[in-house]
């Protein structure tokens, strides 16, 4: 009789096990940690008004079940420039940076860093986010892009003297991002000094540079109101002179590995909707950078002697879309997509 009863005792343990088992594995995917890895420090404006916001909304949206470990100031190793591959490899699972930091490895969106195409960077980010559909996802296809965005106004940010016509940028050591802004500030007159934003505050102070275009919402992360003197800034009624591209980009595997419906809360929270509000919360934080400048001098440079400065800078539009023809992409009309997604995202607004 015993043999029987131990049977049943067997198959009864077996059928719970069967019934537990796929709730064990429900109970460890309740909860999802990403690592999100950036270059700026916590206290910067990318963090407080757009990175930790993200974190805490795909916290609400899931229950929880999807939380942020936060790495900002390159805390997981590494330097800028390898943003994108430690997304890619898995090192970090969400990163936020600049493509521009690897000069020419995403041409096609650098037409959004030519002279003189941003208008709003809230409308442009979501203008961004169309154009990479259709001309700019072979670019990111190792990645899962959350949001692409650019930042506002680029801001002259000097030493010692201001800047008031193209003749006074000659021969000026001046920082700049990406490729693109190089390249003009060298039509420009200038000597270009490429290099990312933690490295500004000290070449700032150690005289390497005369002066450093960036918008005003990386003022505090670097301290640049306290290392310059003169802040010069373009007729906001112009587009302005120059923007960066950013991306925010997810491991493809990581987000694989969600269940369905965690794929839906990053779904929901990514895509031209959030690239808006990121370019909108740039905005937001240059008003509270320029406010740390008040005790400087600040000048703007007029429409009329912007003309001077676009008519420098079109032999830089027109290389780029022999760059893009050249390889086999229709340089011309990417252009023309560009402008037009701005115009039309700036008119909605």
């Amino acid at each position: 009789m015993r043999a029987p009863h131990k049977t049943l005792k067997t198959l009864a343990a077996a059928a719970l096990a069967a019934v537990l088992a796929p709730l064990a594995g429900t109970a460890q995917a309740q909860e999802v940690t990403l690592k999100v890895h950036f270059f700026l420090p916590a206290t910067s404006y990318a963090n407080t008004l757009f990175i930790t916001p993200w974190c805490e909304k795909i916290a609400k949206e899931s229950a929880n079940r999807l939380k942020c470990q936060i790495f900002p100031s390159m805390q997981m190793g590494g330097t800028p420039p390898q943003l994108f591959d430690q997304v890619k490899d898995g090192v970090a699972d969400v990163i936020w940076t600049l493509p521009g930091y690897t000069a020419g490895r995403f041409p096609s969106l650098e037409v959004f860093e030519l002279p003189f195409m941003m208008q709003s960077p809230e409308a442009t980010s979501k203008a961004l986010w169309d154009y990479t559909q259709k001309y700019s996802l072979d670019e990111f296809k190792d990645v899962k892009p959350l949001a692409f965005h650019v930042h506002g106004d680029g801001v002259f940010h000097m030493t010692s003297k201001p800047i008031k016509t193209l003749a006074d940028l000659k021969g000026l050591k001046l920082r700049a991002p990406t490729r693109m802004t190089n390249k003009y500030l060298a039509l420009l007159g200038a000597t270009p000094v490429g290099m990312p934003v933690p490295q500004v505050g000290d070449a700032l102070s150690k005289g390497v540079i005369d002066g450093a275009v960036v918008p005003y919402e990386v003022v505090p992360s670097v301290k640049i109101q306290e290392l310059v003197k003169y802040h010069v800034e373009t007729d906001p009624a112009e587009p302005a002179f120059y923007t960066s591209t950013f991306v925010f980009a997810m491991n493809k595997a990581k987000y694989e590995s969600l269940p369905a419906d965690l794929k839906k809360v990053i779904d929901a929270n990514s895509g031209q909707a959030l690239s808006g509000q990121i370019g909108k919360a740039f905005l937001q934080a240059d008003m509270e950078g320029k406010k740390l400048t008040a005790k400087n001098t600040t000048t703007v440079i007029p429409a009329a002697e912007l003309a001077h400065w676009k008519k420098a800078g079109q032999s830089l539009t027109d290389a780029w879309v022999s760059d893009m023809n050249g390889k086999g992409k229709p340089g011309a009309q990417m252009l023309e997509a560009a402008r037009s997604l701005i115009a039309q995202h700036a008119a909605k607004r």
